[in-house]
Formats: C-alpha cells, structure tokens, sequence
C-alpha cells in the first residue's frame, strides 16, 4: 500500500492526492500534522472534536491551516491539496486548468479586439470628420 493515507473523498481524489504528491516528490514523513479545535459554525461537534488541521511541509516550510469542513479527514485531503498548490506555485508549474482558461481569454480577447478594430474602419469610412 501507499504510505499516504485515505480520506473521506472519491477514490478518483484520493488517487489524484497520491500521483501528485509523487510527481512533487512530497512525502508523508517530511509533513508535520497537527490537529487543533476549530472556530465558528458548526456547535457541538466543532466544539468538542479537534477538525482544524495543521500542516507543516518541513523541506520548504510551507504552513498551512485548514479548517473548511466539520470532517476532520477531508480537512486534511485540503490542506494536502493547497500545500501541492503553493509548492507548484513555488517551483512556476503552471496547472492545466489555469493554462486553458488564459488560452480561452486571450482569444476571446484577439477575438474582441478584431471585432471593434472592424468597426472603427467602417466609421473612417462613413463620413466623420476628423479634425487634425
């Protein structure tokens, strides 16, 4: 088995958690992980259990506190998440979500720009007078 544990996701996320801390070559070892009582909504549960998860990446120290959900598990499958974001973020890999959404702008952009520089042509043409 995997030294990375499973949480309470999909199994799909849980196989994505793996590969990706493999490729970034994050070990489970060099993370310290500590749980805290979390704050604001959530009563009795949030009150008596420790779901705030603490999370220290020791090689870049990179710390990271997450407490989004009651589960204390999914809690963790998040802050996991995020410290993969920051040190992708650190090391300039550029995710492919982020790629292919400044691709769609950049020609909706082009597309936009074309369209309004057509327009000012016509507007030469149609008998305004420019004073120069």
């Amino acid at each position: 088995m995997s030294d990375t544990p499973t949480f309470a996701v999909s199994p799909e996320k849980n196989r994505w958690l793996r590969e990706r801390m493999k490729a970034l070559n994050i070990r489970e070892e060099d993370i310290v992980e500590r749980f805290i009582r979390s704050s604001g909504r959530g009563g009795q549960k949030v009150n008596k259990a420790s779901s705030c998860v603490y999370i220290k990446h020791l090689p870049t120290g990179i710390e990271i506190k997450c407490m989004k959900d009651r589960s204390q598990s999914i809690n963790r499958f998040l802050a996991r998440r995020e410290l993969i974001k920051r040190i992708e973020e650190s090391l300039g890999i550029e995710r492919k979500e982020i790629s292919a959404i400044k691709k769609r702008k950049a020609k909706a952009r082009k597309r936009a720009e074309k369209k309004y520089r057509k327009g000012e042509d016509e507007e030469g043409v149609t008998g305004e007078t420019r004073v120069l």
